[in-house]
């Protein structure tokens, strides 16, 4: 019988005690936790903050699936300094739920002058406060017990995945030299992550090489409407850089204006392991834009960045292109010379849940004709 040990850092179970002893712990300190859980699942736990005026501030913990290795993107609503000031500081730091909830109550009590009493002791008896426990599971690939877990379909680029000789010679010819390079140095990348344990989604890894292949192979990169590149050689993380818009828009007569070196708009996108059946996420980077309904940090508010109107149908280009007939159509405008706080990934990620949570609730309508 053949027999794998796979550790895994933190498994759902772990994560699903850890929230729970969280819940409990904030539920048997009564009234004295002036912190407590409004709702919780593993993707994400609401709170509630009580301050020294009675006045309830809402603060929301993002969970994602590489926790705790992939820390937690806390959020708030509030327009509180102090309350600002203590979110910032969490997302600043790689921490797990338990003890970032210990530190955002000690210093918000702290902050509003609050006595010593109204803090609970989350980490007393538990492991989480030191990042938790690591766990090792044995899987009988024999019986079948979670024996996908190292096939093809979840571990990693398998050689039969890998391109025939005929297909990297229609791609040799399709595509210039340095692209292909890049496309074989990122599956090289892949293979030497497997042979070091870390395992990648085949069939994500697979879609997205194929997105980037027909990329390269497409009209529009090839005529400069747009680029891509890879962040630092990581298949799960592009940068992508919208060089030609509506020729007739005041946008593109505004990325005319920018520095010879810094002629585009710059956008971001990261896949998860579940691409193509979840969307990847996508936020400008710069310049900052107004209007075409770009949020504050950078967040992009478009239906079909939601997992309700993502199709597993759509290619990445399409995606982009439609990305830039809407901020043409919203009448985006770039901002010169802005003074304000600059766009990044966690301010991006609150302003598109908050805007996800926001059409849950109220539905997506259809722009004024007037904004396109």
């Amino acid at each position: 019988t053949l027999l794998y040990t796979i550790k895994f850092e933190y498994d759902m179970q772990s994560l699903k005690n850890e929230i729970n002893e969280l819940h409990q712990k904030l539920e048997q300190a009564g009234d004295e936790a002036l912190l407590k859980i409004i709702s919780r699942n593993v993707d994400e736990i609401l709170f509630t903050f009580l301050d020294h005026k009675g006045k309830s501030h809402s603060i929301t913990c993002n969970i994602f699936e590489g926790y705790p290795e992939q820390p937690p993107l806390w959020c708030t609503a509030s327009d509180n300094t102090a309350v600002n000031s203590t979110i910032d500081k969490l997302n600043s730091h790689s921490r797990t739920i338990t003890l970032a909830c210990q530190l955002l109550m000690n210093d918000l009590c702290e902050a509003f002058g609050l006595t010593s009493r109204n803090t609970v002791d989350l980490c007393n008896g538990t492991s989480s406060c030191e990042g938790g426990s690591s766990s090792s599971k044995t899987f009988d690939m024999d019986s079948g017990e979670d024996d996908s877990i190292l096939s093809d379909d979840d571990g990693g680029i398998s050689d039969t995945d890998m391109m025939s000789d005929s297909e990297e010679k229609s791609d040799l010819v399709a595509m210039q030299p340095e692209q292909f390079a890049s496309l074989e140095k990122i599956k090289q990348n892949i293979r030497r992550d497997q042979e070091q344990g870390m395992m990648h989604s085949v069939q994500a890894s697979d879609r997205i090489m194929k997105e980037l292949k027909e990329i390269y192979k497409s009209d529009n990169y090839k005529t400069g409407v747009y680029s891509v590149a890879i962040n630092n050689d990581n298949l799960y993380k592009w940068d992508v850089y919208l060089k030609k818009v509506d020729p007739d828009s005041p946008l593109m007569d505004d990325i005319k204006k920018l520095e010879s070196d810094h002629q585009h708009i710059h956008l971001s996108i990261t896949f998860t392991e579940s691409f193509p059946f979840e969307p990847p996420f996508v936020r400008v980077v710069a310049p900052h834009i107004s209007r075409g309904y770009v949020m504050k940090g950078g967040a992009l508010c478009l239906e079909v960045l939601t997992r309700q109107g993502w199709s597993s149908a759509y290619s990445i280009e399409s995606l982009i292109l439609q990305i830039s007939a809407t901020l043409v159509k919203g009448n985006a405008r770039i901002t010169f010379n802005h003074k304000g706080t600059p766009y990044s990934f966690e301010r991006a990620m609150c302003s598109f849940t908050a805007l996800v949570e926001s059409h849950k609730a109220n539905g997506w309508v259809t722009p004024p004709k007037e904004e396109g």
